[in-house]
Formats: C-alpha cells, sequence, structure tokens
C-alpha cells in the first residue's frame, strides 16, 4: 500500500532562534539521556531481526498480530513503508529532538532542576552510580532496552520521591518532545499543519520603530522620549495602549517578543513553543509538579489564548468588593460597562458556535446528568460559524479569533500609539521628586531582527535603550511583572505572592470512531456544576483541551511499555480531552532565580484544591461513561484506564454511572487521589502576584492600579486580580485594564488641563 495523505503546508515559516554554542550536555550524559528516551519510545522489531540493546524486541509468533493490531486504529491514507518506520522510530534518530533537548537544557530550564538532570545522568554514566540507581553495574546505556524500560517503571514506584519524579521527567520530555518532532506521528493520524477548516485571513500591517546601530562617538543608550510608556503588548496593556492613545497621549509599546503575522501562522509545535511562548512553554514549579505555560507572543495570552470570553462572575465580584479586598468598584456598574465594552469591541457572542465532538460530549453529556452547563462566548467577531479551528494556541492564521492583534492594538496604532518588538524591559527609573518615589521611564536592551526579517539569524543589532516617560504601565503579565519592579528595587513584600493559577488535570477519552479532535473550536462548552464545592467560591469547572498532539503526549500516561506507548498515541485521532480547572484558594509564589534572572514558581497544589481537582476528573468520567467512550483514561500514576466491555457491563446502557464495575474504578480514583511528586498538574491562568487592594499592607496596587509607596507607576495586567477569577481571564484582564487606563487617561487629562479628548482618536 502507497501513502495517499500528501499535505501541502501554506504557512510561511519562522526559524528559530540558534542553538547555545556550548552544549549543556557532555557526551555521556548525551548518551545517558538517549539510551532512556529510546527506552520510552523505543524501536519496535520482531526477535528475528531485534537487537538486545537497540530495540524492544516482540516475539516472532506474535509480532504480525500487533502489526496488524496497528495498522487496524493507523489513518486509512498511511502507507506499511509509514507504519514500520513508525513502529521502528526512536527519538535518538531524530535530529529535531535532540536539538529540542539542547535549546530546553540550555536556554528554559533553571538551573537548579537542570544540575539535578545533569547529576543524574552522570550517575547513571559510571559503573559504581549505575548500581546505584538501577540495581546493576552496567552503565544505563549498556543495559538492554528492556532492562532500561524495567529501570523506569521501577523509579516510578519507589520509596525515594526523587527517584519517582526523575521517571516522571524522564518519561515526560521524552513524550513532548517526540511528538513535536516526529516526523512519522502527524502522518500515522493524518494530522495537518495547515488548518482544514478557515482561509488565511489579512491581519494589520503593523510598524515597528527601529532604533540605529550604535556610534562609535557616541555613548550611552539611545533616548527616546513619550508621555507613557507600556512594558507588555498583552490583553491588559493593548486595552490600556488604545485607550490611553486616543486620550491623546503619546504612547510607546514594548515587548520583549516579535510579532508574526497571519501567514506564519499556526506556526508548527515545535517552533510556537519557542516563538509564542515563555521559556519555552516548559515552565515548571520547585516542586515539579506543575508545568505552568504563558504566552510570550505580540500581543500577550490574546494571541495564544482558545478564544473563550467568559465575564467575571457574580460570586467572585462579591468577594473582592468585601474585606479583605474592600474593592467596591467590583460590584459598580463602572465594572460591568467595562466588562461590556472589551466584549463589544472583539464581537463576543456565542450565537452560531459549531461544537467539536469534544466540546458536544460536555453538552450532552452534562445534560444526561442533570449538571449546570453552558456554551462559551468566543472572541470571533460575531463570525463563530466561520473560526472552527482548534490550532489557536499556535496563533490564529485566519485572523477569526479577534485578540488584541486585531483589535485593541490596531486601534492604538491609528491614534498613534509607537511599537517597539524586540524590547527586554529591565528595570523601571525612578526619581525623588516633591519627596515621592516617582516613575520617570523605563531602562531595557533591544535587539533587531536579523537582516532577512527573522529571528535565526546571527547579524542583528542590540543596543542599550531608555524610553523617559511620564507614566510607566507594567503589562507584562502574572510571571514577569514582580519580576520587573523587583529588579526596579521595589521591596513590598506582597510583590510575588499570593499566586494562583488555576490549577488542572487532565482526563482522556478515546471513541470507537475517528473524532479529529484538533479540529473545530477549543472550548466552547463548560460545565459549572462543581464551582462551588466549599460554599465560598472554591471549586473546579470542566472544559475541553486543545488537542494537538504535542501538547497532550506529556500528560498522557507512559503504559511502562514503549509499544503500547506507540500505539495509544495512534489512538490520538479518536480521543478527547477534558480539563478539571480549580478555583484555587491557596496561593503561591514568582521570584527570580539568582544566577539567571529567569522567571521560578513556587506552587505546590494544596490538598484542598486537589480534593476539588479530583471531583472534576470523577465527573469528567461521568460524562465520558454517559457519551459512551470506549475507554477513560486519567493522567493520575497507578490508576488503570476504564475499558467498557459490553460483554462484561451488559447494563452499561442502563444502570447509567451506577453500574458496580464503573464504580469501582471511581472509587479507585479517590483512593489513589494524586500521588506526590510523580502527579503533573498543569496551569495556562496565573493571576495575583501585584494584586490590587485597599491598603499596601496586603497589596501591591491601589484600587486605580498604582503601585503603592510610588507616583506614575502602574500595573495593568491579571497580576492585579486580588484572588483566582475562576474563569478563563483574558476579560476580567481587559475589563480592570480598561478602566484602569481610563481613570490614568482622565488624571492625566486634569494634570495637562484637558480632559476633553478621553475617548476620541488623536487624528
Amino acid at each position: 500500500m502507497s501513502e495517499t495523505y500528501v499535505e501541502v503546508i501554506r504557512q510561511t515559516p519562522a526559524p528559530l532562534p540558534p542553538l547555545s554554542e556550548s552544549d549543556p550536555l557532555s557526551h555521556a550524559q548525551w548518551t545517558s539521556f538517549m539510551a532512556l528516551a529510546d527506552a520510552v519510545i523505543p524501536s519496535v522489531k520482531p526477535a528475528a531481526t531485534a537487537q538486545k540493546l537497540k530495540d524492544q524486541i516482540i516475539p516472532d509468533s506474535t509480532y504480525s498480530d500487533i502489526y496488524n493490531g496497528l495498522r487496524a486504529i493507523i489513518s486509512k491514507d498511511a502507507s506499511d513503508d509509514l507504519l514500520k518506520e513508525y513502529v521502528t522510530e526512536k527519538p535518538s534518530a531524530i535530529p529535531a529532538f535532540k536539538s529540542n533537548i539542547h535549546r530546553l537544557l540550555a536556554t528554559n530550564i533553571p538551573n537548579d532542576p537542570k544540575m539535578q538532570m545533569l547529576v543524574a545522568l552522570s550517575t547513571l554514566g559510571s559503573r559504581t552510580g549505575a548500581l546505584i540507581l538501577t540495581g546493576s553495574p552496567v552503565q544505563i546505556a549498556n543495559q538492554s532496552l528492556h532492562a532500561r524500560q524495567a529501570v523506569l517503571r521501577r523509579w516510578s514506584v519507589s520509596m525515594i520521591p526523587s527517584l519517582r519524579m526523575l521517571s516522571r521527567s524522564l518519561t515526560s520530555l521524552t513524550k513532548l518532545y517526540w511528538a513535536r518532532t516526529s516526523p512519522t506521528l502527524s502522518r500515522i493520524l493524518a494530522y495537518p499543519r495547515t488548518p482544514v477548516h478557515g482561509t488565511p485571513g489579512k491581519g494589520f500591517d503593523f510598524a515597528f520603530l527601529q532604533i540605529p546601530p550604535a556610534q562609535p562617538s557616541k555613548d550611552g543608550p539611545e533616548i527616546i522620549e513619550t508621555d507613557i510608556v507600556t512594558v507588555g503588548s498583552g490583553c491588559g496593556a493593548a486595552v490600556a495602549a488604545k485607550n490611553l492613545s486616543e486620550a491623546g497621549h503619546k504612547v510607546i509599546v514594548v515587548d520583549k517578543a516579535y510579532h508574526w503575522p497571519p501567514e506564519h501562522l499556526p506556526m508548527s509545535e515545535e517552533n510556537a513553543a519557542v516563538q509564542l511562548f515563555m521559556q519555552g512553554g516548559t515552565i515548571i514549579s520547585d516542586d515539579t509538579m506543575m508545568n505552568v505555560i504563558a504566552g510570550s507572543a505580540w500581543g500577550g495570552g490574546g494571541t495564544i489564548n482558545w478564544s473563550a470570553s467568559l465575564q467575571t462572575q457574580g460570586f467572585v465580584r462579591n468577594e473582592w468588593s468585601q474585606p479583605p479586598h474592600n474593592l467596591s468598584f467590583f460590584t459598580s456598574a463602572a465594572f460591568q460597562d467595562s466588562l461590556d465594552r472589551v466584549c463589544e469591541r472583539m464581537g463576543v457572542t456565542a450565537d452560531g458556535i459549531r461544537h467539536n465532538k469534544t466540546n458536544q460530549v460536555i453538552l450532552d453529556g452534562a445534560r444526561k446528568l442533570g449538571w449546570a452547563v453552558k456554551e462559551v462566548p468566543q472572541n470571533c467577531g460575531g463570525e463563530n460559524d466561520r473560526h472552527y479551528c482548534g490550532y489557536c494556541t499556535l496563533g490564529c492564521g485566519s485572523c477569526g479569533k479577534k485578540g488584541t492583534t486585531e483589535t485593541f492594538l490596531p486601534d492604538a496604532a491609528k491614534a498613534g500609539a509607537v511599537f517597539v518588538e524586540g524590547f527586554d524591559a529591565r528595570e523601571v527609573i525612578f526619581e525623588k521628586r516633591n519627596g515621592q518615589k516617582t516613575a520617570t521611564g523605563i531602562k531595557g536592551i533591544w535587539v533587531s531582527r536579523d537582516s532577512n526579517r527573522g529571528v535565526s539569524g546571527k547579524d542583528k543589532t542590540t543596543r542599550e535603550v531608555t524610553i523617559k516617560a511620564k507614566k510607566v504601565v507594567v503589562s507584562a503579565g502574572t510571571l514577569q511583572s514582580p519580576l520587573l519592579l523587583l529588579r526596579s528595587g521595589l521591596r513590598n513584600p506582597n510583590i510575588g505572592h499570593n499566586l494562583h493559577i488555576h490549577p488542572v488535570s487532565l482526563v482522556l477519552g478515546i471513541w470507537d470512531e475517528e473524532v479529529r479532535p484538533w479540529e473545530g473550536g477549543i472550548l466552547t462548552a463548560v460545565c459549572s456544576e462543581f464551582e462551588n464545592l466549599d460554599g465560598h467560591g472554591h471549586g473546579t469547572k470542566i472544559e475541553a483541551m486543545t488537542m494537538l498532539p504535542g501538547w497532550v503526549a506529556p500528560f498522557m500516561p507512559w503504559p511502562g511499555d514503549g509499544l503500547d506507548m506507540k500505539t495509544l498515541a495512534a489512538r490520538f485521532k479518536n480521543m478527547t480531552g477534558y480539563i478539571s480547572l480549580a478555583r484555587d484558594r491557596d496561593t503561591g509564589q514568582v521570584y527570580p532565580e539568582k544566577q539567571t534572572g529567569k522567571v521560578r514558581v513556587s506552587y505546590t497544589a494544596s490538598k484542598f484544591d486537589q480534593r476539588h481537582i479530583l471531583e472534576g476528573v470523577i465527573a469528567i468520567a461521568k460524562m465520558l461513561y454517559v457519551e459512551g467512550a470506549r475507554e477513560i483514561l486519567t493522567v493520575i500514576p497507578g490508576v488503570s484506564s476504564y475499558i467498557r466491555d459490553n460483554a462484561v457491563d451488559p447494563g452499561s446502557t442502563t444502570e447509567g454511572v451506577n453500574n458496580p464495575r464503573f464504580q469501582a474504578w471511581l472509587d479507585e480514583i479517590r483512593a489513589t487521589g494524586f500521588p506526590s511528586p510523580q502527579t503533573i498538574f498543569g496551569s495556562a491562568h496565573q493571576m495575583g502576584t501585584c494584586r490590587m487592594g485597599s491598603n499596601s499592607r496586603t497589596s501591591v496596587v491601589d484600587p486605580k492600579g498604582k503601585v503603592w509607596g510610588t507616583e506614575g507607576l502602574y500595573v495593568m495586567d491579571a497580576s492585579v486580580f486580588p484572588s483566582a477569577s475562576g474563569v478563563n481571564p483574558m476579560i476580567t484582564n481587559m475589563a480592570i485594564s480598561d478602566w484602569t487606563s481610563r481613570e490614568l487617561a482622565k488624571e492625566m487629562g486634569t494634570a495637562d488641563g484637558d480632559a476633553s479628548s478621553l475617548g476620541k482618536p488623536r487624528l
């Protein structure tokens, strides 16, 4: 059978920056790492042709049955040659796999966890170390593949937490980067790089300020002057830039990221991780149990989020208006006006939504169980029926998602705002004025694009730049805004604390039919039945998960056998995925790593919040069961999947969730909980690290967003949330920024003797 699946990729490439010249691993460490990676995703061969060190050996008598079983579940367009290539593929033979691990360890992982990994790899490369860690005096790379798999399995259930953590880290990283770089997986699944729905859009033609190269006769940084400088271009920054520009003020918006027009989008999963996400999308909490994902793109989270546009709920607004926060604004008509205004600008509505299989299961499953469920409004300019794309977390190439780059930033540009990409803001500048610590601008490092207008070349200009401004608006996001304040010498003890992240756990359903889960709107339905489990507004929501292979693979349970892993991955086209998303009561902290300045996240999901996440996991399982999923998988270590067998469960269609066998499996989930440290949670929402409040003892900014103890310095992003929003934070973020920036514009207009221009574009 010849392969008939041939894809034409329309996107313009977005080449990655070059790898660091220094290798993060020694040759011996690479050898150990690849030996373990090849055990997780091994080459699988029949005994007659297999090599004990290189391949997972399958008895000749059963290999044909296994091969034909895989043949039955992969894409019908996949050839026999492709299937053989898939079965024998291994990470060490994929150059892009190694380069991704190189970039991860050299650039994105903080020093402490990196050093722990390096020490383990070095230890495994010695006879004595291998004896200690594996029980065999043979170096790990010289042990048979079967023995290496057994080592990983033993570590995963070891009494020593560090070994359980090591097993989880190695298997997760291997699954992640194999799924993103495999030359065969996407073809096995018929998973296209270019979405099959929608057409390329025409984006706004942004112009960016270019800084001239330094002159030999001129020392010091380039000096630029403006009224207001905004650090960041995300949801809070974009709204602020629009309002302040339209009020007649000179605004400069700077961002460390670069703009990628629609012709580059959606990027590949490999490239998007580097070009659109902070630290390659691999920020790991100090306890290593939380994978924190945050945007680092022109347009911020609005560029890579999932279109969900939920307004702040009443019980959260009431909480924020009462002690200890005492922010009456959140129960005012003014806040509702801001919520409605930002939604109107993006054309937010639930009308005309086309639900894919993933979201339809939420709607239908919740209805059958009598649970509260609703459609999720989308920011698609009122054209939800046309935006049927599941790739938006890699950037929206159709421009159907009316995020920051399609709405507020173009509005700001039309009103005269100036944009600077590639600008890394290092500190806020202060002066003493009338006895007050007053912000007068920012200092940073600007790096141009290369001569081909990309970022992969080495011929780039680097300049120190000082931007002098009357007001400084920090909108670098929950992870980076507090770090900028700390680098600038501010010492309010609340800076960086009170971190909320909406921790999630994933549940997968496998169906008899092919569902192609990467097609259709990502998050168009939400079940809120369990959002108030403690009676004080803390609980969990059930939402859909973006179903792109490289996003789901690291969470998928490693069965302890490479063939089973490849079989599970090949069934991805028949999967749907869901998250139990907690409105977390308990908090963490962000802080800079001493050696590098990179953000570190200190956050451990509390037992209180874990109980709520677990209830959501059980609820998702019930939805999948009543909707007829063939198999249900949690990502809880040690919990088996539930496989529906109509011969064993004859009453499964009439008993519903009361089926004894299914109930016994739910009891297994409850009894297991979330083992530490081998459990992996995820987070795509971060809030609260510069929280707003009525006094400086408990908060970082005042009710108008001004940083306590300063003049002229404001924070306008999700870091000002008093606590977790409980819904996807985009609309809440934008609405708070809408109000605080309008108030700032009024104050500046009054100070300058003219407030009449507020809300009018500057001509």
